[in-house]
């Protein structure tokens, strides 16, 4: 099917905005060029490999870059760090243009528009026998494993103990509280510790959204297309104005004015939020960025049942190959490589999220950091939790976050009801699909 770069190019700036509300770090702007040469000096094979990070990661990167050209005489690779939000658009246009990074650090909210229109490369040839169950189906696309899982994490709720303490309060119980107890438990330590937010950034958060989904007995997204309706949509508006209108999420304008905000001053690092939803790989970055390491809270349930919250492994991010590579074998190498070797794990440790490959993660779990360590150890308390994981976001679900939020703000600012706001949602992100 031939590329088009403006279908590439859909939803690009809904999962830039997703990306800004989670805090993702910024680092320095990839450089030009797309694919592979062929054959560089003194015969070397060329792969470009691109990816989104920051320092810690484009130090990484280099690193495990020249252990593999090391390892690999032969083949040459050339980085390509790129900032998360203008990452996107240069990848459409190169492979649009056919001039595709033959590496590419994907996202699950974009592994679809490339995977279904041939622009990625089968890698059933990279081993994922010894990855933890359910990981490796993140990465295929209707059958064909197009993304290899570089990390594991999951959706949760950072909790901040000094404005616990502040108010007096114990930090809840993650294993039996509803989402009316989220409410409840945020409004009171939002009033007693003096703070705006008891729980910060839930508008937006389609993971948090997805398991809530799920617990109604729906998916964000089927192979048809959309997976929920206008009445699960609804259901979470309500949910949301409830707790605006308990004094438990903040204000209409609070709500935001912290949705674009970097994770540095989010409102959990600056001390204005009692709980804030992020992702379990992100606790290290937080913890850096706040002087202080947040506890994990799991997300809430109907039924006060953790085992029944329906949460998932997500990946972190994944790696896949251009199918327009001129050296595919070689650009399987290194993902095989990356999944399967202690050399790979040992540099990268946990930056992209805990690894999925069980032996690898036994490997480095002695040299993690205390939040990464702590993170695994998350990670696996919450295995008898985790259902199927969901299939990746079609072409077009990747806007998922931004549309949500601009209709819930419009909610909570009154401009619209819940009934009318779920419906106005639920139609656009169906008009956004292409199934």
């Amino acid at each position: 099917m031939a590329l088009n770069r403006r279908q590439f190019l859909i939803g690009a700036g809904g999962l830039a905005a997703a990306a800004t509300t989670m805090g993702l770090a910024a680092c320095a702007p990839g450089s030009s060029g797309g694919g592979s040469q062929g054959g560089g000096q003194g015969g070397a094979t060329d792969l470009a490999l691109a990816f989104w990070g920051n320092p810690t990661r484009n130090k990484n990167t280099q690193a495990e870059i020249d252990a593999f050209m090391k390892a690999n005489p032969n083949l040459k690779i050339s980085g390509q760090p790129g900032e998360f939000n203008t990452y996107w658009d240069k990848l459409a246009t190169q492979t649009a243009g056919g001039n595709a990074p033959d590496i590419i650090q994907m996202d699950m909210n974009y592994i679809s528009e490339y995977g279904t229109r041939g622009a990625l490369l089968d890698l059933s040839a990279v081993d994922v026998s010894k990855f933890v169950e359910g990981t490796v189906d993140s990465g295929k696309i209707n059958g064909k494993l197009v993304g290899v899982n570089a990390g594991i994490n999951s959706a949760l709720i950072f909790g901040n103990a000094k404005v616990f303490e502040k108010a007096k309060m114990d930090l809840p119980a993650d294993k039996t509280w509803t989402w009316d107890q989220l409410i409840e438990v945020g409004a009171e330590v939002a009033s007693k510790a003096g703070v705006a937010f008891g729980v910060a950034s839930l508008m937006g958060s389609d993971a948090l959204f997805g398991t809530f989904v799920r617990q109604h007995g729906k998916e964000l997204f089927t192979g048809n297309g959309l997976g929920f309706d206008v009445a699960e949509a609804q259901a979470w508006f309500d949910l949301m104005l409830k707790g605006q209108k308990a004094k438990a999420f903040g204000t209409p304008e609070q709500v935001s004015e912290e949705q674009p905000k970097p994770l540095d001053q989010s409102a959990i690092v600056v001390g204005n939020a009692a709980m804030q939803y992020y992702n379990s790989n992100q606790l290290e970055a937080v913890s850096a960025a706040a002087g202080e390491q947040p506890k994990m809270l799991r997300g809430p349930s109907l039924a006060g049942k953790a085992t029944e919250r329906k949460t998932w492994y997500k990946a972190s991010m994944l790696w896949s190959a251009s199918s327009k590579s001129k050296n595919p074998d070689a650009a399987i190498a290194w993902i095989n490589w990356f999944a399967n070797t202690p050399d790979a794990a040992n540099i990268d440790l946990a930056e992209r999220g805990i690894p999925p490959n069980t032996e690898i993660l036994a490997e480095v779990k002695p040299k993690l950091s205390s939040a990464q360590k702590v993170v695994a150890k998350y990670i696996e308390d919450i295995k008898p939790e985790v259902g199927e994981t969901p299939i990746a976001p079609p072409p077009g679900g990747g806007t998922i976050q931004t549309v949500i939020f601009r209709h819930g703000i419009d909610v909570l600012f009154g401009k619209t009801s819940p009934a009318d706001g779920a419906k106005q949602f639920v139609d656009e992100m169906k008009s956004n699909l292409k199934v």
